[in-house]
């Protein structure tokens, strides 16, 4: 079964007319929910993380000044939000769902999280709506908790993954992939393990022929046991922060080569689901939707 993190906490109030489109947190399911491509019974409600969890990847005293409520101007105006005890809730929320579906995919061979991707909250920092890296705190879980040995971060989200290249900048255990617009934000770039910086207005041909040219290399040197993939739909044309002109239908082959190649490599994989910043709200709802109707079509 195909198994979907979510909590109506993902849906975090904001002022009208701000760029992160939160409500793309309850249209998702309800449309999964609706074409019968999912059920009730497919959805779980994660847990809270533990502290002890979390410090696994960011320091202390960064975790300590989130919970306090005493980030600084210069550190809140980074993040994007307004700050309070609700969204460090909220997030602490997301990343739990992404460890408890990163267990399901050892059972299932894939499960997804309706948010997470959270690629630019850094060790000791947060930035660009990223407070804590739920990936990469996953991934240290399940390492430190002897379920893997090897992990890839796979990130095709239109913005390099710099806070996840960060963490893992000395670790030899997981290794981190960031496929991105070149000049896209971040304008200083981290360095990952293997970057590739697409020029504005890449399509469909190029950014496909790409990516399934370098990925399988990359897993047959690496050779993983355990994948996350941070779907990202920000790569299509009409995506206000993507600078990419990839097709919806684009954006889709894209996850059914991922989701094929792992399914048929056998290697478990999580999906968060990351940036999507279109101004046409329906457009932002099926491309993310793809994703999940194509895990249900592949494993299901």
């Amino acid at each position: 079964m195909l198994k979907i993190a979510h909590d109506q906490l993902y849906n975090h109030p904001l002022k009208e007319n701000h760029r992160f489109p939160m409500i793309k947190y309850e249209l998702i399911p309800e449309q999964l929910v609706f074409e019968n491509t999912c059920s009730e019974s497919n959805f779980f409600k994660p847990g809270i993380i533990s502290e002890k969890n979390i410090l696994l990847t960011h320091e202390k005293i960064y975790y300590e000044k989130l919970k306090n409520q005493q980030l600084d101007k210069k550190e809140l105006r980074a993040i994007g939000f307004p700050m309070s005890e609700k969204l460090i809730q909220r997030e602490k929320i997301i990343v739990q769902g992404t460890i408890e579906s990163a267990l399901y995919s050892i059972d299932y061979g894939v499960s997804m999280n309706i948010a997470g991707g959270t690629h630019h909250a850094f060790t000791n920092r947060a930035e660009a709506f990223c407070i804590l890296n739920d990936q990469a705190i996953a991934a240290n879980f399940l390492i430190n908790n002897n379920y893997f040995k090897k992990i890839l971060i796979l990130d095709l989200d239109v913005h390099q993954g710099n806070g996840t290249a960060e963490i893992f900048r000395n670790n030899k255990n997981v290794y981190t992939a960031s496929f991105h617009g070149e000049k896209n934000y971040p304008f200083r770039k981290e360095k990952s393990d293997y970057d590739y910086g697409f020029k504005d207005g890449t399509s469909d041909k190029e950014y496909l022929n790409k990516i399934s040219y370098e990925i399988p290399k990359i897993i047959e040197v690496f050779e993983p046991d355990f994948i996350f993939y941070l779907s990202g739909v920000d790569i299509i044309e009409n995506d206000k922060l993507g600078r990419l002109s990839v097709s919806i239908n684009g954006c889709k082959q894209r996850d059914k080569y991922i989701l094929n190649y792992c399914k048929l490599n056998r290697i478990p994989l999580q999906i968060s689901m990351g940036g999507g910043y279109s101004p046409i709200l329906k457009d932002i709802i099926e491309a993310h939707a793809n994703t999940f109707r194509l895990a249900q079509e592949i494993y299901f």
